[in-house]
């Protein structure tokens, strides 16, 4: 399969990844820069929400075409023993590379997220994306900087090679993989446009994400700041009342711990208003009316 670009491969990755079962909870992590763009549209179409880990390459000094290993977000180191071993590359060497590319990767980091903060992933399913899987030196270490906190771990990518999956797949709960041509002799090779993602591109995804999200959100919790409701024979005003209109709210695994104690918050105030009203339309009904009036329940009695 030829995938036109970084978005029609996203599309077609994520009807596969639609079909795990139990995703209620889980994240999508783009690898960048190119599985940013994938991871997206994975995340648009799976409605999850989606951030990045962050991994650099670890190359070879005077071959940077070459990597002997890969750094991910967190601090995660994948090496390669056979590069490290044949091309004698010292302690000293390594722990420069290593300290160099730390830097780098922390900058990275706070230039796409834009000061917000990173998604959660402790005790949720992540979903690890990235645009295909060659060698699958990053993706092990992004694998490295998440397997202790997350329940899950699944990597999708629309191509790799079938070696690389295997392999990957003794380490993480799942992997998904829709294609694995033979020969596999590069990602780009798969790819109409495979033009380079720009760290740009990167921001403004992630930045397009982050409102669709809290769209979402905002669109099945919908907050009304004042409610005069007709009850019989009282017109009761509720200054400042804040409710719920019934809409079913999201999954709690999928919003922040103080959106959900707001949310319950609110839902507890809905049903105190409730009874308060029960209780005006009582005391009418009884002919408490000034009485009403005093404790300034009702703007007419």
């Amino acid at each position: 399969m030829l995938f036109q670009n970084r978005q029609d491969a996203g599309r077609i990755l994520a009807q596969s990844v639609a079909t795990v079962p139990n995703l209620e909870d889980a994240v999508v992590l783009g690898l960048p820069r190119g599985g940013v763009p994938v991871a997206f549209e994975v995340a648009r179409v799976c409605k999850l929400p989606l951030d990045v880990l962050v991994v650099r390459k670890l190359r070879v000094p005077d071959q940077p075409e070459l990597a002997m290993g890969a750094l991910a977000s967190g601090g995660a180191v994948v090496l390669n023993p056979d590069i490290l071993r044949d091309l004698r590359v010292s302690d000293d060497v390594l722990r420069a590379v290593v300290a160099e590319e730390k830097l780098k990767l922390e900058q990275q980091e706070r230039a796409y997220r834009d000061k917000a903060p990173a998604l959660v992933i402790e005790g949720r399913t992540v979903i690890l994306v990235d645009d295909g899987l060659a060698t699958g030196a990053s993706m092990r270490a992004a694998v490295q900087a998440v397997r202790l906190r997350a329940r899950r771990v699944v990597v999708a990518v629309p191509v790799g090679a079938e070696s690389t999956c295997r392999e990957l797949a003794r380490e993480v709960d799942s992997v998904i993989c829709p294609n694995t041509p033979e020969p596999f002799e590069a990602v780009g090779r798969f790819y109409r446009d495979f033009e380079p993602t720009s760290d740009e591109e990167v921001r403004r995804l992630l930045a397009e994400a982050r409102r669709r999200q809290g769209s979402v959100v905002s669109g099945q919790w919908s907050v009304v700041s004042e409610w005069r409701p007709e009850l019989p024979g009282l017109k009761a005003a509720l200054w400042g009342a804040s409710f719920f209109r019934g809409l079913k709210p999201p999954a709690p695994s999928n919003r922040p711990s103080a959106t959900v104690a707001q949310s319950l918050s609110s839902r507890l105030d809905c049903l105190v208003l409730f009874c308060r009203l029960l209780l005006l339309d009582l005391l009418w009904l009884c002919g408490f009316g000034g009485f009403l009036w005093v404790l300034g329940f009702a703007e007419e009695c």
